[in-house]
């Protein structure tokens, strides 16, 4: 498995010298992995301390929440390791005031070992220690034999015992603080696959593409059961109906939702994931007060997400509201307010004319459709072309647009004149086709329904059109783009010859692409490793011409 890391022996040390460097407000420990707030931002003597950690491989747990607002101290492990008793006994002590420390540990026997230990030296120096385990894991039931393992409610607990120290409460109002917000907080995690720590050659359980791991902890171990992948919608309402038993929740409860990665999966998967889990959640009645989403407490790189909900009232909302000056979480919270939109004021675009069919709309249709169909039916040829020389998203693309023109046969059939028709699949292309292909074959068309109202003539305007992309998009014949297929059909229309001349020599130009080097678009990024591949925009041209040619 390949990691960006100098040695695995060293990660962890690597890992806070980063860190540190980064941020003003935090420093290291000299004799310990222990990240601590900068000697400038210790806190005064008449307020509490608060200490967490665990093993590495969750960050931004838990260093990630150091500062003003949330820990004093992370005590940091091996990977997957709890932190020895030194190091923990080292932390309370370069944190630890006149109102004492807290320590916020996650419920798995060598944290809890190791932290209580701890405590029992620092109490013996005369220092006031507290502690609160986080069990907030919904697959396992409190019969379970070490009981539940504590997961990202432990953010949640960092939050409002650092804010509630902040304001000046004493050990008990911190620690009760914590309590509360862990007495009906529960988490459940899905895995779409492994993660492999540093240094082992492989990761701890293997998924078919079409399996996940439902109900697992954070070290990479397998969850609960393994069952089939399901899509975002399906996912969260799993995720939810778990963690909604957890909590006994019931219509009218005040809740705030934590939605993590476990570390490989982007934040555009949770934005969804996380739209979800709050539609299901308020179909069962519950009122979201506050919601999260991203990297909170993670297991290396492994792909998956969890969902933690958590019953508040309205002290403990404003505990989780207030400001944290941490590198890991927002400054300043903001509350759950669903799902808003409004008008852009921009121009409507032009839609098809509508009505009844016209002849010439018909028509118009018919030739279209044949170019929709090869693109469709090209969809797999050109996403694998792209993916060896680009991003891999130009047959879905063009898929897309040709399915977009088809389900729009009503409309178009109706156009009075070929430009109009030209002009509505111009606004098509322009909405529906993605990346830089969409706005090119819009200029195009848009361009070949300018000429052909001028003109009549289909050459002439196809001719009309490739200028108009070229003018766009700024290729030439010879920057191995599109244009290299675009540029001698258009050439061969203008030279007299129909369409079986200009696909032939749209076919000829897309296969010379491929000993050609770029000079435009994703596939100039390559280099010369691009050689041997066609351009997949220039093999689409030619496959919707040959298309036309064929009928």
């Amino acid at each position: 498995m390949k990691k960006l890391i100098n040695a695995p022996e060293n990660v962890i040390d690597d890992y806070i010298a980063g860190l540190v460097s980064s941020r003003p407000h935090l420093a290291r420990l000299d004799d310990a992995p222990v990240v601590v707030r900068s000697d400038d931002q210790r806190k005064p003597d008449d307020r509490v301390a608060i200490v967490s950690g665990g093993g590495s491989g969750h960050e931004p747990a838990h260093a990630g929440y150091v500062g003003r607002g949330m820990l004093d101290a992370a005590v940091l492990g091996p990977v997957f390791t709890s932190p020895s008793v030194d190091d923990v006994y080292a932390a309370i002590h370069a944190v630890a005031t006149d109102a004492g420390v807290l320590l916020i540990i996650k419920n798995y026997t060598g944290d809890v070992l190791n932290f209580s230990l701890a405590a029992e030296m620092a109490r013996a120096d005369g220092i006031r220690v507290e502690r609160v385990i986080v069990a907030d894991d919904a697959a396992l039931g409190d019969s379970a034999g070490a009981g539940r393992r504590g997961l990202t409610a432990t953010v949640l607990a960092h939050k409002a015992a650092g804010a509630v120290a902040q304001r000046g409460a004493d050990l008990d109002g911190v620690k009760g603080a914590a309590e509360r917000v862990l007495a009906r907080a529960a988490t459940m995690g899905v895995a779409l696959g492994a993660c492999t720590v540093p240094g082992s050659a492989r990761a701890n359980f293997e998924l078919d593409e079409n399996e996940v791991e439902w109900g697992l902890g954070i070290h990479g171990e397998p969850g609960r059961n393994r069952g089939e992948a399901l899509g975002s919608a399906e996912t969260a309402e799993a995720l939810v109906e778990q963690v909604w038993a957890a909590i006994d929740g019931a219509p009218g409860d005040e809740i705030v939702v934590l939605v993590n990665s476990l570390g490989g999966t982007p934040d555009l998967e949770i934005r969804i994931l996380q739209g979800d889990v709050l539609r299901a959640l308020e179909a069962r009645g519950a009122r979201v007060r506050l919601t999260w989403a991203g990297h909170f407490l993670t297991s290396l790189e492994m792909p998956g997400a969890s969902v933690t909900v958590a019953a508040v009232d309205d002290e403990l909302v404003e505990l989780l509201s207030d400001e944290a000056v941490v590198a890991a979480f927002p400054h300043r919270t903001a509350e759950h307010v669903g799902a808003r939109s409004r008008p852009s004021g921009a121009p409507v675009a032009e839609e098809a004319p509508g009505g009844e069919p016209t002849q010439i709309g018909e028509r118009m249709f018919r030739i279209a459709s044949r170019v929709c169909r090869a693109a469709i039916e090209a969809e797999t040829e050109l996403t694998d072309l792209d993916r060896r020389v680009g991003d891999g998203d130009m047959g879905t693309n063009l898929a897309r647009g040709a399915r977009a023109i088809l389900d729009a046969e009503r409309p178009l059939s109706a156009s009075p004149d070929a430009a109009s028709f030209l002009r509505a699949a111009s606004g098509i292309a322009r909405r529906v086709v993605g990346g830089t292909s969409g706005p090119l074959y819009a200029a195009m068309l848009l361009g070949m329904g300018e000429e052909i109202a001028r003109s009549g003539d289909a050459g002439g305007a196809f001719a009309h059109g490739a200028e108009r992309l070229m003018a766009i998009g700024g290729a030439k014949p010879g920057d191995r783009t599109m244009v290299d297929a675009l540029a001698p059909a258009a050439e061969a229309f203008r030279s007299g010859g129909g369409l079986t001349q200009a696909a032939e020599a749209a076919r000829v130009g897309a296969e010379a692409t491929a000993q050609e080097a770029a000079h435009l678009g994703r596939s100039s990024y390559l280099g010369d490793r691009a050689i041997g591949v066609p351009d997949p925009g220039a093999v689409a041209i030619a496959k919707l011409l040959e298309s036309l040619a064929a009928e």
